[in-house]
């Protein structure tokens, strides 16, 4: 059964044993981060953490924060309502792969598959606990820059005659030299000015005052280009961010979906019950009814881009400050117990390691129905996601490998992955020094490599040009007739199975 509120997430970590409850008062400046990056660097991931007393500027936030709350294996597919990733995986897996059934016994399975399917389409409803307080943010001419030394929350159901902003919520400073204060897993919805489309999206948001915030919607994304087709129409922008609600948003956020495939769809499918919406206060764009927190607002295409960062980024790295277009707050509401939902990106690894190991398994059905001799992927977390990719394939012809090198950096976001590197069907992929072994011992640099070019993150540093940049694959599979080598190709050592099965009985009867 889906997740009524993060609250019931949360709980369920508790029971689970996978929750760190902290009592003491921890600044929302830095202090948070360092406690995180501990859990997040312990063996497997760590413990999630609820802190329950967060400070801004000394004084404590009515709202307690939550982070690295998918920041393990088992975690992730509690987040999922499963017993493992893999569990799910192996299902979606099925449903991509359905056919027509050929007995009653495929009728009736596949019939369960169209009952599971009913969930997905999201519904529309009145009102929610997302609702129960109502702020309209009034415009003032003048930024707020100081954060105030105490919340402004006003009673449910009621509109507060005063200004509230986001400097009443407990938003990170995650690192010493980040440009300000950020919304580390924001949800934002946008939608197509021409085809009505959905989106929901995340990216990063950094406080510029109490009414306004950067939207780091990078150039490739969905957002962006819905954000460019209102540039073009001159007209103002609406967006809508939520935090919080059922933990599967942020995964469906981050999911690469094709364009123009809705994420709630995908939100309701995995969750087995449809997403209830609820019409925003002061646009047209509608946000889940559970969510926690929910900031409205718009971009204006008449206004200048403005700098945003920098930022401690999941490169491990700063990325320096750039223009982006600035996000201005209409509405705040939020359940009256709220839970401040965060994570944080750094140096590897993170607990965005495993949200994008959870969509590499959940879409690898998607890359096999185009590439079948697709065994396994991954994303090492040393890569910061696409930066390193790791495929095994069973490989049946010469020059296979660069094909799936090229397909793959001709889908979605692994274009932007800079190494690429194919090996056999028998080699474990997540097992990375098996990989390393391989790519060592099965390759001459020169004939097994090859260099293109292609779209890059922007997040990327290392490139001269921002977007912009090179890319390497590697083919570390055993050589066939027909590339270039010409010498009997070695077997593997490997033990005798017979030796193997008398041994392990001597000495583990």
């Amino acid at each position: 059964m889906a997740y009524q509120s993060f609250k019931e997430y949360i709980d369920a970590l508790d029971e689970a044993g996978e929750l760190i409850r902290v009592n003491e008062p921890v600044a929302t400046e830095l202090e948070i981060t360092e406690l995180a990056d501990r859990q997040m660097k312990s063996p497997g991931g760590g413990k999630a953490l609820l802190f329950e007393k967060p400070t801004i500027n000394g004084e404590v936030s009515p709202f307690p924060v939550a982070i690295n709350t998918m920041g393990s294996w088992k975690r992730m597919a509690m987040s999922l309502r499963a017993d493992s990733v893999d569990a799910v995986a192996k299902e979606l897996g099925a449903l991509m792969k359905a056919k027509p059934p050929t007995s009653m016994r495929e009728t009736m399975k596949l019939l369960g598959t169209a009952m599971d399917l009913r969930h997905a389409k999201p519904k529309s409803v009145k009102s929610g606990p997302c609702k129960e307080v109502i702020h309209k943010v009034e415009r003032s001419e003048s930024s707020v820059e100081s954060w105030p030394a105490a919340p402004d929350w006003i009673s449910p159901s009621t509109l507060n005659p005063q200004p509230s902003t986001l400097l009443n919520l407990p938003i990170l400073k995650c690192w010493p030299l980040d440009g300000g204060r950020f919304i580390t897993l924001p949800c934002v919805v946008t939608r197509d000015p021409d085809t009505g489309d959905r989106n929901l999206g995340m990216y990063r948001m950094q406080v510029y005052d109490g009414q306004s915030t950067g939207m780091h919607w990078q150039l490739q994304k969905v957002a962006a280009r819905h954000g460019r087709r209102y540039y073009e129409k001159g007209e103002r922008m609406p967006v809508a961010v939520f935090l919080g609600g059922d933990p599967v948003f942020p995964f469906a956020a981050t999911a690469p979906l094709p364009d123009g495939l809705d994420e709630f769809l995908l939100a309701g499918y995995l969750r087995k019950k449809s997403v209830e919406l609820v019409k925003c206060e002061t646009n047209d764009l509608e946000v889940p009814a559970n969510a926690d927190f929910v900031i409205e607002g718009y971009v204006d295409p008449v206004e200048p881009l403005r700098d945003e960062g920098p930022f401690g980024d999941h490169t491990g790295y700063y990325t320096l400050p750039e223009p982006y277009p600035v996000f201005h707050i209409t509405a705040i509401t939020h359940r009256i117990d709220a839970i401040y939902p965060a994570t944080i990106v750094g140096i590897p690894p993170m607990e965005d390691f495993y949200m994008g190991g959870a969509s590499v398994k959940l879409f690898l059905p998607i890359f096999q129905m185009n590439f079948p001799e697709i065994v396994d992927i991954a994303l090492p977390a040393e890569g910061v996601f696409h930066n390193l990719v790791f495929v095994s394939i069973k490989k049946t012809y010469p020059m296979q490998a660069y094909k799936i090198m090229h397909g793959l950096w001709g889908m979605g976001q692994m274009m932007f992955s800079k190494y690429i590197v194919v090996v056999d069907d028998d080699v474990n992929v997540h097992n990375t020094s098996e990989v390393l072994f391989r790519l060592c011992a099965n390759t001459d640099p020169q004939r097994d490599s090859i260099f293109t070019k292609g779209p890059s993150d922007v997040l990327d540093h290392a490139t001269s040009e921002i977007a912009s940049g090179s890319k390497l694959g590697i083919d570390a599979t055993k050589k066939m007739p027909g590339e270039g080598f010409k010498r009997p190709w070695p077997p593997l050592i490997k033990m005798d199975a017979a030796v193997k099965a008398k041994v392990e009985k001597l000495f583990n009867p």
